[in-house]
């Protein structure tokens, strides 16, 4: 009988340590999907997803983020005017407005010169904060502009 009682005791205290770890463990992870959408202007530049200036760029999906998260896009941006031209990006248009305050764009071509017909690949940067809260969807529009 005392062999029986220490296996229940036994399978007790490991379903016990299972079940209170699992328990455990769902209070410490949390996850929060942020659903995205970036629709694209550009200003005498035109944007492309392929470096052949087939595929138009209007719209970029970052796909679930979580907070903290750093998602890069590669995108190509052309000149097709007959002077050189510097670039900027600045971005509007937040929806919530709040999400502005939690999610930074920027990119790696800021203030580059890029000459007539030239194709450049440029990195487009999403950044979500970790103390990002109560923002499930957003949106925001990128305007990508060329200067001479």
């Amino acid at each position: 009988m005392v062999k029986k009682t220490t296996y229940i005791v036994g399978l007790l205290a490991v379903s016990l340590a299972m079940y209170t770890g699992i328990i455990v463990s769902g209070l410490l992870t949390t996850t929060r999907t942020i659903g995205t959408q970036g629709t694209i202007t550009s200003i005498n530049v035109q944007v492309y997803w392929d470096s052949a200036c087939n595929q138009i760029v209007s719209d970029i999906e970052w796909g679930s983020a979580e907070p903290g998260d750093v998602i890069t896009r590669t995108v190509y941006v052309k000149n097709s005017g007959n002077s050189p031209m510097t670039l900027s990006m600045t971005y509007s248009d937040w929806v919530p407005t709040e999400a502005g305050n939690y999610i930074s764009m920027s990119w790696n071509r800021e203030g580059s010169t890029i000459q007539e017909d030239e194709v450049i690949q440029a990195i487009l940067t999403l950044t979500i904060s970790d103390q990002i809260s109560g923002i499930t969807n957003y949106s925001f529009n990128i305007i990508l502009e060329g200067t001479s």
